[in-house]
This record gives structure tokens, C-alpha cells and sequence, in this order.
């Protein structure tokens, strides 16, 4: 009974041996693979749910050695088109309709997880010593950990990987396997070649100028919209509503132990591209990228500019209240 009992853990432990090493060899071929790229163009789909609201968007995405990458996102709901650009003179995000582009001095990408590129992808599952990877009938499935340091409800992440080691999709799950984000890849080339001033800001705006998407300029805000996230013990105390030379603002204040103002006034649209030095990160706020630093958030949306500071909010709470406002139903 006893020698049974032997042979049975030495197997288990022969089996573990095995799988151990079979998981080193695929995250080393991974690895491997990414890490020499000289570039890749991938295209595809993104899902981004947020309760019973789903935001689709079309994206390109480009990368060239020494990290230069282009991520084009369109929002197929209202065809809200942005850039986000990075070249040795900075990171940008460019917004078509408005003839701005912002200048970040930023880390991104690799501040951040980042559901579209494949080098922030391989970096959290390297960092998690926990991962999973397990065999299915395309290839592997390879779960880890995920760093969106704004939104505490994505907690991991699932890479569906082929036999060839090529990234086709990647689910960004919360606490109770739900997933928030899908990114699927219809389309991958690991060895595309760019024009030398793809990656330019001039050429991108250039070409982004192009855009059919069209937004007309408001001089009124003909609905103030108001916050459906407050953190506890916070509420609206003031609202008052000025007139500007060429629209209106609306400041709404808010009280308690996390007090806040919320700006919204209607948007400049200029008549030739302008570039703005902006200080922060660019941060997602559900269907749109906004400003994020550690006492304000801003973005634009259908013709309306937005602007939330406080010194109370967490860059979280700052978020959470920015994407309550921005919650619009696309598809149920």
C-alpha cells in the first residue's frame, strides 16, 4: 500500500515537472516572439461593457522599434474618431473633430496595462508568477493579473494564443469573471513596413484633418448633465451658468466630504489644427479619452467639453464620477 502510495506522488510530481516546464517553454516562446518584432500593424474589435451599455470600436494599431506606436480607435456608435500617438517628441492623442491634438510627458504605454498592445499584454503576464496558461483546441489560454490602475474592477486578464504564438484575443475580466473588455484581432501583420513619417504628429494630423465624422458648434448646453456616481456623503450644493463670447459653461458644485466642481461648457472647434501641452495621462472614460491627473479630469464629448477638480477625489473617484456622466446606452 505504502510503495502504491509513493509511486502515486512521485507520477504527480512528475506531472507538474512536465507541465511546469511545458509553461516555461510557451511563455519563453511568447516572450521571445514579441520581444523581436521590429513591428506589427494588428486591426480589430473592441468591446467595452459597462453595464447593460456596450461601446464597439474599430482599432489599428501600429508599432515600430524603438516604441513608436499608433492607435487608432473609432467609435462605431457615433463615428467619434482619436489617435493615440507615441514618437521620440512625446505622446499625443488626437481628436479629428475638434482640429486638437494633446501633447502628454507621459510613460504610457507601460504605466498602464493596455488591452491593444502586445507588449503591455506580455509585460503583466510576466509579472504575475501566478498565471495560468492552459492547452485548447487553437492553441493556449493564459491567464494573469492586470494593472488598470484607475478601475479596480478589472482584475485580470485572459490572452488566447495559437500554435504559432500570435495574440487573437483578449478578454479583461472583473472579480466575478465578467468580461468588461474584448479585443479580438482580425487581422495581424508581424512584419509591416511604414512610411518614415508615419508616426509624425504633422503627417497624423494631416491625415486625421480627412475624417468624415462632423461635429457642429453649440452655443448652448441645452441639457446639463449631472453625475449618476457620488462617493458617499457628497452633494450638489450650487449651479450657475454663464454666458462666454462664443457659447456657455455651466459650473456645478458639489459638497461633503468629497467635494468636487464639474465644469461643462460647449467646445471651440479652431479653424487650423492646434497642438496643447497637457499635464497627466491619457485615460479611457467609457466611450472616449479624457485628461486624467491627480486633481482633475476633462474630455470632450458631442460638442462639450467637460472639467472635474478637486483635492478630495482619488484619481479613481475622479473616473468613476467622469464615466457616470458619459454612460450612454449603444447596445443592449
Amino acid at each position: 500500500m505504502k510503495k502504491r502510495i509513493l509511486l502515486l506522488l512521485l507520477c504527480c510530481i512528475l506531472l507538474a515537472g512536465c507541465k511546469n516546464k511545458k509553461d516555461v517553454d510557451i511563455l519563453k516562446n511568447l516572450s521571445s516572439k514579441i520581444n523581436n518584432l521590429n513591428s506589427y500593424n494588428l486591426k480589430g474589435d473592441l468591446e467595452i461593457i459597462n453595464g447593460e451599455d456596450m461601446y464597439i470600436y474599430d482599432v489599428e494599431v501600429s508599432y515600430e522599434k524603438e516604441d513608436k506606436f499608433k492607435i487608432y480607435l473609432n467609435n462605431t456608435n457615433n463615428n467619434h474618431t482619436q489617435i493615440l500617438l507615441k514618437n521620440p517628441e512625446g505622446v499625443y492623442v488626437l481628436t479629428p473633430s475638434l482640429n486638437k491634438s494633446f501633447k502628454f510627458q507621459s510613460e504610457w504605454p507601460y504605466n498602464n496595462s493596455q488591452i491593444y498592445l502586445y507588449q503591455t499584454i506580455l509585460k503583466d503576464i510576466e509579472q504575475d508568477e501566478k498565471r495560468i496558461i492552459e492547452k485548447n483546441q487553437n492553441g493556449y489560454i493564459i491567464t494573469s493579473k492586470v494593472n488598470f490602475l484607475n478601475n479596480k474592477e478589472l482584475i485580470k486578464q485572459k490572452v488566447y494564443i495559437d500554435n504559432n504564438m500570435n495574440i487573437n484575443k483578449i478578454e479583461v475580466l472583473d472579480e466575478n469573471n465578467q468580461p468588461k473588455m474584448i479585443m479580438t484581432f482580425t487581422s495581424i501583420d508581424l512584419k509591416p513596413t511604414f512610411d518614415s513619417d508615419y508616426f509624425s504628429l504633422n503627417k497624423n494630423i494631416k491625415e486625421s484633418s480627412k475624417t468624415e465624422e462632423t461635429v457642429k458648434q453649440v452655443s448652448k448646453i441645452e441639457t446639463i448633465n449631472y453625475p449618476l456616481y457620488l462617493p458617499a456623503n457628497t452633494h450638489l450644493k450650487g449651479q450657475n451658468v454663464i454666458n462666454k463670447e462664443d457659447g456657455e459653461r455651466v459650473i456645478l458644485t458639489f459638497e461633503g466630504d468629497k467635494s468636487f466642481m464639474l465644469i461643462q461648457e460647449t467646445s471651440t472647434i479652431k479653424e487650423t489644427p492646434e497642438t496643447i501641452p497637457v499635464y497627466g495621462e491619457p485615460t479611457r472614460i467609457s466611450d472616449t479619452l479624457g485628461i486624467l491627473s491627480d486633481k482633475s479630469i476633462s474630455w470632450n464629448e458631442n460638442g462639450i467639453d467637460y472639467y472635474i477638480t478637486s483635492s478630495d477625489l482619488t484619481e479613481e473617484e475622479l473616473v468613476n464620477i467622469a464615466s457616470s456622466i458619459t454612460v450612454l446606452p449603444v447596445s443592449k
